[in-house]
């Protein structure tokens, strides 16, 4: 069950019928298998790495620059809750709230997830439209996977 969470949250593919075909909604596919995501975030990192990124409302074409941590643990994209409101993205909320877990096993003490937004990310000429998570990340703003 773990294995399928993984294809799904990175590369945005699942295997059906021995073959690999992309899905533009992740969420959909999920709880169309009725897999639960499991979200892991790290305790304590060895190295830290940051990167400036630009991050662009989709509804308003407004763009935000932040330093971003690019982190190789991480399960997918986030946006902390608090720069997400001050910033006045749009939040949409999830079907269903995702549990996040330390990687020690044990639930985090920021809750669950239960918003995304949708963004352009701009990095060096290059432009992703991504769905990131909205999450308590305290002092980091936006959080990447590596």
């Amino acid at each position: 069950m773990l294995e399928e969470v993984r294809q799904l949250t990175c590369p945005q593919c699942i295997k059906k019928e021995g073959k690999e075909e992309r899905v533009e909604d992740k969420e959909k596919i999920l709880a169309e298998r009725k897999v639960k995501r499991d979200i892991r975030r790290t305790v304590k990192m060895l190295k830290e790495v940051w990167m400036k990124i630009g991050v662009e409302k989709i509804d308003m074409h407004e763009e935000v620059a932040v330093k971003a941590l690019l982190d190789s643990r991480a399960t997918g994209l986030f946006v902390d809750k608090t720069f997400g409101e001050k910033n006045s993205f749009k939040m949409q909320e999830l079907e269903r709230p995702v549990d996040v877990k330390n990687v020690d096993g044990t639930g985090n003490s920021g809750g669950r997830i239960t918003h995304k937004i949708e963004v352009d990310i701009f990095f060096k000429g290059h432009v992703e439209r991504e769905k990131m998570d909205v999450y308590n990340l305290g002092k980091t703003e936006v959080t990447c996977h590596g």
